[in-house]
């Protein structure tokens, strides 16, 4: 792994993730150009080989792609600190927009306020179904992981519960490995990181532990912080690719058992496209939202609770990744769970996304306009949610919603 000559401190590897935390919007396959950009080209901390190599790795795993990426490079630079200083450089600038966000959203109870708010639901619609076609078109090219994908939609609309979302990726991971595994994939670099190989373990038994023990807990003390912890630990744990994936899972954790509606769920999730940064943010925001006697204690648990399970498993993965990558039925595998998740995400577009923020026709109207602006005339996420948003004052003031 390339390494240039300047120190290699945790405080270093702070600054430079806060500076790409506080610019870098557009999602997580943008978050990697950016990464590319500042780190291999510019800053030459890693090479392409092994950058590439890391992008494959946060693939396969479940957690928020790009975050781990980060972390894994601060992890390379400057040890567990920098892995630390990484994830809190990248993550504290959207994190503390979506927590004050909560907070005001609480207190919004004018007409403008509310057509905002529903302006911010309308342009979700966009943002979700932006994601379903690009990732649709990358991930689902063939007639195999097609069919993946409509299996995963029909697995997931059977029960649009935790379990069904975990068996669609399971048949999807069972039937990438039947169907995919003549589907070539280029291997690359050799990654170098200061985890050994007990350490990893350590991490993935920590991992599997936390899941099934926060599980237990909710169970016993539901309502409770603990739980809480618990359904963002479990959503970070179980979601592949990360960006919009996680939105379904969300949902289950906080909406179904009632600790956020689905208006105040999909008003946060317009917010977090305005915002820089990585979109598991807007669990700063649900946790506020869910805990508005301690609103800042909430965001804090459902922050570390969604992103943990990704760190540890990352870090878990890394001193094995270089035999395990080139195994055949590994690459399959992972095609056919991305294919699977493609079809989860667009059950998720239509319901719970579009069926609560699109009432009448202008809904609609919008809604298309701030998609069409997306992909068509690829304006920035940033100036489509501000357009979004105005429409929805527009229509909350003089349509009296």
């Amino acid at each position: 792994m390339a390494r240039s000559g300047q120190s290699r401190s945790p405080l270093e590897v702070l600054r430079a993730f806060l500076r790409l935390g506080l610019t870098s919007f557009g999602g997580p396959i943008a978050h990697l150009g950016y990464f590319r950009g500042e780190f291999v080209a510019r800053r030459k901390w890693v090479d392409d080989a092994s950058f590439v190599d890391l992008v494959a790795l946060s693939q396969f795993l479940p957690g928020p792609a790009s975050s781990q990426v980060g972390f894994a490079l601060g992890l390379s630079r400057a040890g567990w600190a920098g892995g630390l200083a990484a994830w809190t450089g990248f993550t504290l600038p959207s994190a503390l927009l979506l927590f004050l966000f909560a907070s005001g959203a609480r207190v919004f109870s004018a007409p403008w306020a509310e057509g905002m708010l529903h302006g911010l639901k309308l342009v979700a619609v966009a943002i979700v179904a932006q994601a379903v076609w690009g990732m649709a078109r990358t991930l689902c090219p063939d007639r195999q992981r097609a069919a993946i994908a409509v299996l995963g939609a029909a697995v997931v609309s059977a029960g649009f519960t935790s379990l069904n979302q975990v068996l669609a990726i399971l048949l999807g991971a069972l039937a990438g490995f039947l169907f995919c595994r003549r589907i070539e994939t280029q291997a690359s670099g050799k990654l170098r990181v200061p985890v050994s190989r007990p350490a990893g373990i350590a991490c993935l038994l920590l991992f599997a532990v936390l899941l099934v023990g926060l599980q237990i807990g909710s169970r016993i003390w539901p309502g409770s912080p603990l739980a809480l912890f618990g359904a963002f630990y479990r959503s970070g744990a179980l979601v592949f690719g990360g960006g919009h994936v996680v939105l379904p899972l969300l949902r289950s954790a906080v909406v179904v058992p009632g600790w956020v509606t689905d208006d105040a769920f999909l008003a946060g999730y317009g917010a977090a496209q305005a915002v820089p940064g990585p979109l598991f943010t807007f669990s700063s925001y649900l946790g506020a939202v869910a805990m508005p006697s301690r609103p800042l204690l909430g965001a804090t648990i459902a922050l570390v609770g969604i992103f943990l399970p990704g760190m540890l498993v990352m870090a878990g993965t890394l001193p094995f990744w270089d035999v395990l990558r080139k195994e055949v039925w590994a690459q399959a595998a992972m095609k056919g769970i991305n294919a699977s998740v493609v079809g989860l995400l667009g059950v998720a577009l239509y319901d719970p996304v579009f069926t609560t923020a699109v009432h009448q026709h202008l809904d609609f109207v919008i809604a298309l306009s701030c998609f069409v602006l997306l992909v068509s005339w690829k304006a920035p996420p940033l100036v489509v949610v501000a357009l979004g948003a105005a429409a929805g004052v527009v229509i909350g003031t003089v349509g009296g919603r």
